[in-house]
């Protein structure tokens, strides 16, 4: 089962792995990422990030794979994407419910060329806006907290900044 929905550009580290996982309890984390689940290096980190949890980093296709085993497993785990654009594959596209959960948790998203910044280390591109917007229109709830008592807010209150379909 899914206890957590995250999209955070670094994935798996310290504040997911103690913070995050005190309010919401989990057995491991499922990131994917195709490009992170294709370098051995990166996957090797995010395992040792997080030693005593079950660390899965996969391709997009793999989590199709696995999407039922991982809803019928009665280990609770973290659903990570590194940017909106995955997630919204993953909630829109594929049409995965994510167990009981209806709220995605935007982390740190950094700033770069083409981004609007909306907090401290929460900047999106108009594409990643687009998929935010497409995934609350499937019914979730978006928030922007980089921890749980440091929310700068719901999508709502950010979406008026761009041009959205």
């Amino acid at each position: 089962m899914i206890s957590f929905v995250r999209i955070d550009d670094r994935m798996i580290h310290g504040q997911t792995v103690t913070r995050w996982a005190l309010e919401y309890p989990c057995d491991g984390i499922i990131a994917v990422n195709d490009a992170a689940a294709s370098n051995k290096v990166l996957k090797s980190a995010y395992k040792g990030a997080a030693p005593d949890k079950k660390i899965f980093v996969w391709t997009k296709e793999h989590f199709k794979e696995k999407a039922q085993k991982v809803l019928e497993s009665s280990s609770r785990y973290f659903l990570i994407t590194k940017n909106p654009l995955d997630m919204k594959w993953i909630l829109c596209d594929l049409g995965f419910v994510p167990s009981d959960v209806k709220t995605v948790i935007v982390g740190p998203c950094n700033d770069r060329p083409g981004a609007v910044k909306l907090g401290n280390n929460q900047s999106i591109t108009p594409e990643e806006a687009q998929a935010l917007e497409d995934i609350t229109k499937k019914g979730y709830d978006v928030v922007f907290a980089l921890l749980k008592d440091n929310s700068i807010g719901p999508w709502s209150k950010f979406r008026d900044q761009f041009d959205l379909k």
